[in-house]
């Protein structure tokens, strides 16, 4: 094998690293019985202070997953990071999701569940400590997320 294939059979590396939070599937009601189709929310970021959140449908997951991405990609933002955490308490609310962010001391690591995780790591924070209230719908506690980070700026 040549070296050109060699070099042409590696993966290909992503500029952004992805998180699927949640694949649902979602039915419409047409004449002759229900259509199916799947809706994707995807986080996306490159572990440097950009961060976006994004959904997708397709009939595929595949599909909804790829609508996702770039639905992400043009909803990117970016967040000040000082010294691995944020530099200031920020709450914010999207829907009936409510967020609180703290920031933490070097070492404690990340203190979040579910997509405040999610987001909180692809942006690049180290250390933060979290708390999700209100609703457990996973696309606007991640949405609510990046509202609370962009008002630590």
């Amino acid at each position: 094998m040549s070296k050109k294939q060699q070099q042409s059979r590696q993966p290909e590396k992503r500029e952004y690293d992805h998180k699927v939070l949640d694949i649902a599937r979602v039915a419409r009601v047409m004449a002759g019985g229900r259509r199916f189709s799947f809706r994707a929310a995807v986080v996306i970021g490159d572990r440097n202070g950009k961060v976006g959140v994004g959904i997708g449908k397709g009939t595929d997951t595949a599909i909804a997953i790829d609508k996702a991405i770039n639905s992400a990609k043009k909803k990117m933002v970016k967040i000040n990071i000082e010294t691995g955490t944020v530099p200031v308490d920020a709450s914010a609310k999207f829907g009936s999701a409510n967020v609180i962010l703290k920031p933490a001391k070097e070492g404690k690591g990340i203190v979040a569940g579910g997509a405040i995780r999610t987001v909180v790591d692809l942006v690049g924070i180290k250390n933060i400590t979290a708390k999700m209230l209100g609703g457990n719908n996973k696309l606007n506690n991640a949405r609510a997320t990046v509202k609370a980070l962009l008002k630590t700026q």
